[in-house]
């Protein structure tokens, strides 16, 4: 059975990440009213919790402590693997910050103004992309990378996030997506600097 090369396996890649794009934009209004129509306070309180502590220093503080106990176990790959996490959570919430100011896309709630308004601080115009979805793709893809049947274990937790995003409408499902994008992109980079040399060895 022959290989696909690498360029094609790529460019299926990128044309995978577009339609989901694509798709996601297409659906954006369709998921809100459902989100909306489905709604309910137990549900609503739950996923602001989950909002609530889903966000990126909840994942540094996961990741330094998987660094404390790798590093009191005398595990050096997964000390790197604890803190290349940490590395990727950081450089994907520092994308997706970027672009939140730069994009100033309304929040779902901003009813008076719809839209992309160019660069803004105010918090009522970063939804594009999720910050929350962009830290935890990226920390948790880094293990995905690293250890898959581990990291497909802990899989309902960034899809928790994410989805807990979407309800408390603080995202649109493109901002979602973009951010999982950029959160598994970080990842791969993070991966390839810091742990790909190291795959398959045990300390």
């Amino acid at each position: 059975m022959h290989k696909i090369a690498p360029v094609w396996k790529w460019l299926f890649i990128i044309l995978l990440a577009i339609i989901a794009v694509a798709a996601a934009f297409h659906f954006d209004g369709a998921v809100r009213a459902w989100v909306i129509e489905h709604s309910n306070r137990t549900t609503k309180q739950f996923m602001r919790n989950v909002s609530r502590y889903g966000d990126w220093p909840a994942h540094v503080v996961a990741g330094l402590f998987l660094v404390a106990i790798a590093w009191w176990r005398g595990s050096k790959r997964w000390v790197r693997i604890g803190l290349t996490m940490i590395l990727a959570c950081a450089l994907a919430g520092i994308a997706a910050r970027g672009l939140k100011i730069t994009t100033g896309r309304a929040r779902p709630s901003v009813k008076q103004e719809l839209g992309w308004n160019g660069p803004r601080l105010s918090p009522k115009y970063n939804s594009f992309p999720s910050g929350h979805t962009a830290a935890t793709t990226a920390f948790f893809g880094v293990l995905f990378f690293a250890k898959r049947r581990l990291a497909l274990c802990l899989l309902p937790i960034p899809l928790l996030i994410a989805a807990s995003r979407l309800y408390v409408g603080a995202h649109y499902l493109s901002d979602v997506i973009c951010a999982a994008i950029i959160g598994i992109l970080c990842a791969w980079l993070c991966f390839r600097a810091c742990l790909r040399p190291q795959v398959g060895r045990e300390s």
